[in-house]
């Protein structure tokens, strides 16, 4: 159950078409359903705003469509399936409608919504290398009701490149920096616009990197003001929290 159908509910008791009992009954449905091996949080877009997200990896193609069924029964318009295998995805397709995002490894079931957030989301990344991550995060922005810039390959081995789509960075409301190596790429972005800037590390890179604990650690380092971080290789986490905060002044 969403904000909308349980402003609806409320509305009804106001204009006397449905009873304050019916009404609880209504909002008293189990706010999860337990399958045994998943319980569905089926309220959470009642709280946050955005359904549960199911996270693919480590799950059976039986568990993800027992959930996926669970949600679509519940009346959830679109669903999200992160870090989905190829073959996977192909197995569930045979069930529901799915469409699969290959680079960025992401499943979506329902129709993507009209971008409503207040101003663009740009995705940057350092290399090309960075690109299933910055594609989690895009894609999962878009879903989310945003539109997306996306600037690849622009890292701080050729300056020049990031310099020559000024224009974008200027006009954006939030960026998400993606880079591994040395991340020195969300310093540089931090320090040219006004905007906040959400620093993504990737596990990119040769030995010493660590897969991504040097990015990490360089961008949390950062001198820039207004840089947040999330995890190594977290580009749903990115979206998801570019989302938020560009739809900020729609609540």
């Amino acid at each position: 159950m969403n904000k909308q159908e349980t402003l609806n509910i409320l509305k009804k008791v106001r204009e006397g078409t449905v009873s304050p009992e019916e009404a609880l009954l209504k909002l008293r449905i189990e706010p999860f359903e337990d399958l045994g091996y998943a319980k569905v949080d089926h309220h959470r877009e009642l709280r946050q705003g955005v359904p549960e997200v199911i996270y693919g990896e480590g799950k059976t193609t039986e568990q993800i469509v027992g959930i996926v069924k669970a949600m679509l029964d519940k009346g959830q318009r679109l669903i999200l399936i992160t870090r989905l295998l190829p073959e996977i995805a192909e197995a569930i397709g045979k069930s529901v409608t799915l469409q699969y995002c290959d680079t960025a490894c992401i499943g979506i079931i329902g129709k993507i919504p009209e971008p409503d957030g207040i101003g663009k989301i740009v995705v940057a990344t350092g290399g090309t290398g960075d690109m299933p991550v910055a594609e989690e995060a895009a894609v999962t922005a878009e879903a989310l009701g945003n539109e997306v810039v996306r600037l690849y390959d622009v890292g701080v081995a050729g300056l020049h490149r990031l310099l020559s789509r000024l224009d974008a960075i200027m006009d954006a409301q939030v960026i998400i920096s993606i880079a591994g190596m040395e991340g020195a790429l969300t310093s540089v972005i931090g320090g040219l616009t006004d905007c906040p800037v959400i620093g993504v590390p990737t596990s990119v890179g040769y030995g010493a990197s660590f897969n991504g604990l040097a990015a990490l650690l360089s961008m949390l380092n950062s001198c820039a003001s207004g840089v947040s971080v999330v995890n190594i290789d977290n580009g749903f986490g990115a979206g998801y929290l570019a989302s938020m905060i560009n739809h900020l002044g729609r609540k």
